[in-house]
């Protein structure tokens, strides 16, 4: 027999590649949050599509007040080694799935996927 279907992408690792993140993506399982921890000037000129800005210095409290310490959280920063700061403060206060976003938005770009900028307002 032949049956046609989308092969579930490998469970959520310590360190995810952006083709990790795009699988997951692409195979539609919303269970997740992409979260960018670069200045707001950084965030708003480029980031991965459907991500949400937290700044790392209060990233804990914050993401304790908006989502369930069993999300799965992909997160990225300025470099892997910020990358790694910010998900090591999530993982300090609870949150067991925490995948650092190898390359983070330069490694997300250099393969071409999406990525959303917010404008400046004139006025």
């Amino acid at each position: 027999m032949f049956s046609r279907f989308i092969p579930k992408p490998p469970p959520l690792a310590a360190k995810a590649r952006v083709y990790d993140l795009k699988t997951r993506l692409d195979w539609g399982e919303p269970a997740l949050t992409i979260i960018d921890v670069r200045d707001l000037n950084s965030f708003n000129h480029c980031h991965i599509q459907g991500a949400i800005r937290m700044p790392l210095d209060s990233l804990p409290e914050q993401v304790l007040s908006n989502l369930e310490l069993n999300r799965d959280i992909y997160i990225y920063g300025e470099s892997d080694e910020k990358t790694a700061e910010a998900a090591a403060k999530l993982r300090e206060v609870g949150f067991k799935k925490v995948a650092e976003l190898i390359g983070g938005l330069a490694g997300w770009q250099a393969v071409g996927y999406p990525v959303e900028a917010i404008s400046a307002v004139v006025g």
